[in-house]
């Protein structure tokens, strides 16, 4: 039996949702603990987190979550897997700060109080293996790599990161650290794929700085920024853009006020000027020239609240004439038509759009020189590309290839593939479960593909049902059955469809009566078929049919108005 398994159950090939697991010998050791946004075909889902079910099965084996940084991607599903594991976490002062933030929102979690504040110099002992950790660059302060010391070598997760030579010290890459780790020697390298497309270099963040404090100048109006919350690198760059240009700063959005005051009282965001910050109710007090309103959107979304905004949908902010909308958060690929939407609405609305990454190529992910300077720093046995889609994962891979990794010691994985170490080598040897929990409104994981398809054919098709009322006992039907639609046809255009549709109702309601072997379910499924065939053969379209029976005993009902009238 393998001593080292290393496998993804969220992460790979996808955008967020990080969460990886390694296992030595009989301890499992969880990197991350994230959650990721729904694409368009998930109607009506609000986020989606790892299957835990793996974890459920060998949960006296978990030693303890270890989390690189605060983003949602890295700890977004924690309040769902702490309502159900009493495992410690660990992380740095602010990793650990967002993550109580987290985790207070929901009610299965807020109790959980076993967080374990760690830094760049701690080192944990466990039965098999020691866990260390070192600091990286990523928009949010105190971000960490992650090492896993065996007694094979070491394994590394970098989690999100790139390299900054202008970082400040909340920021900066410990390249010292990085060249200690690669000396010991590591088995593995899980390492960050988000920006492995990118060819050239990220610009330095005091580019952005000054991109941000000249838009403030130049912009005769009102300002929106939408920045992700706890993207505090951008939002500081914010805050001391508005000083420098006597602008007060409001902020709004779900996260926003949270995070930052956090942020602010551990000293991890600096006020330029005391009185820099108002509240949104005192706007109006304030030309529009000397305003910035800092959006962070809900659970980090700032996309969908500007669409708001534009579309007169967002409670006391209207964007319109004079109005700038700026983007300063980087959105992947995947959201390009929903950005592509919400600059329309905004351009509707009157206000003018501007994103940072019209201009500049930013971002807080490793470029393609990057993962190849940690690669020759590190120098890994195996390499396997994680956090992002299938092509950047390639892209990731043949970076590795150019500086001297060979293609069958880089291993691109799927969700739940299991890999083991033993004797000096890396296979791919099976796979655990690892699907999607999707949580909708206050419902986990009750949202399966069945539910999902019918919301599907919903929104394409509409919803046609038909409501009979039957005499089972004399074999009758009691009543014409009511046809109606919503989303399918316009009813008032199309009576000779649903007359129709309701004698086929009543003829297959008729000979189910008749029939000896009654059956409910066979009635419903009965008029599902025969009103699908007939509907398409009309409509070239396939409605979600919804069969409505209601029973009734006239003539015990005769009886009891009988006895009342006496």
């Amino acid at each position: 039996m393998s001593e080292i398994k290393i496998s993804a159950l969220g992460g790979v090939r996808e955008n967020g949702k990080n969460m990886y697991i390694v296992e030595i010998k009989d301890e499992i050791f969880i990197l991350d603990c994230g959650l990721k946004y729904p694409e368009n075909e998930l109607l009506g889902i609000d986020t989606v987190i790892p299957d835990f079910d793996y974890l459920r099965e060998n949960s006296e084996k978990i030693v303890g979550v270890f989390l690189s940084h605060g983003h949602a991607d890295a700890i977004g599903a924690l309040p769902y897997f702490l309502s159900e594991f009493n495992v410690p976490v660990f992380g740095s002062e602010f990793t650990i700060a967002l993550a109580k933030i987290v985790c207070e929102n929901e009610d299965s979690s807020k109790k959980f109080n076993d967080f374990h504040v760690i830094n760049a110099d701690t080192e944990i002992d466990f039965e098999n293996a020691t866990v260390s950790f070192f600091s990286t660059t990523h928009s949010v302060p105190e971000s960490l790599g992650i090492v896993i010391k065996t007694n094979k070598g070491n394994i590394v997760y970098t989690g999100d990161f790139k390299f900054d030579q202008t970082a400040t010290d909340s920021y900066r890459t410990d390249f010292g650290r990085l060249a200690e780790i690669g000396k010991e020697g590591v088995i593995a390298l899980l390492s960050d794929s988000a920006n492995a497309e990118n060819p050239s270099e990220p610009v330095d963040e005091h580019v952005i700085a000054d991109l941000i404090s000249e838009t403030f100048e130049y912009h005769k109006g009102r300002v929106v920024v939408a920045c992700v919350a706890s993207n505090l690198m951008r939002g500081q760059q914010v805050l001391d853009a508005a000083a420098a240009n006597e602008r007060k700063v409001t902020l709004t959005g779900f996260d926003a006020e949270k995070v930052i005051n956090t942020a602010l009282k551990m000293k991890k965001l600096q006020l330029p000027k005391k009185d820099l910050l108002i509240k949104p109710a005192d706007m109006s007090k304030y030309a529009p020239e000397q305003l910035v309103i800092l959006e962070a959107g809900r659970a980090g979304e700032p996309l969908k609240s500007l669409y708001r905004m534009a579309t007169g949908k967002y409670k006391g902010i209207n964007l319109s004439d004079g109005d700038l909308a700026f983007i300063t958060t980087t959105p992947s690929h995947a959201m390009d038509t929903k950005v592509a939407k919400t600059r329309d609405m905004i351009y509707r609305s009157g206000a003018e759009v501007k994103a940072i990454s019209d201009e500049y190529n930013s971002s807080g992910h490793a470029s393609k020189r990057d993962l190849q300077l940690l690669i020759n720093l590190l120098k890994p046995k195996y390499v396997v590309p994680i956090q992002g889609e299938y092509r950047l994962l390639v892209a990731h891979a043949e970076s590795a290839e150019q500086v001297g990794i060979k293609p069958q010691n880089i291993f691109l994985l799927k969700n739940g593939d299991l890999l083991e170490y033993d004797k000096g080598k890396m296979i791919m040897a099976s796979s655990i479960e690892a699907g999607n929990t999707m949580i909708d409104g206050s419902g986990v994981g009750d949202i399966g593909n069945i539910v999902l398809r019918d919301r599907k054919v919903l929104s394409d098709d509409g919803i046609f049902i038909a409501v009979v009322t039957i005499d089972r006992k004399k074999h009758r039907i009691i009543d014409t059955p009511k046809i109606t639609s919503r989303g399918f046809v316009f009813v008032k255009a199309s009576k000779d469809l649903m007359t129709e549709s309701g004698e086929i109702v009543k003829k297959v309601v008729q000979n189910n009566l008749d029939n000896k072997e009654f059956d409910w379910s066979h009635l419903k499924q009965d008029i599902r078929e025969n009103l699908n065939h007939y509907l398409y053969e009309q409509t070239h379209r396939h409605p979600v049919i919804l069969p409505i029976i209601m029973e009734v005993n006239q003539h015990r009902h005769y009886k009891k108005k009988k006895q009342a009238s006496k």
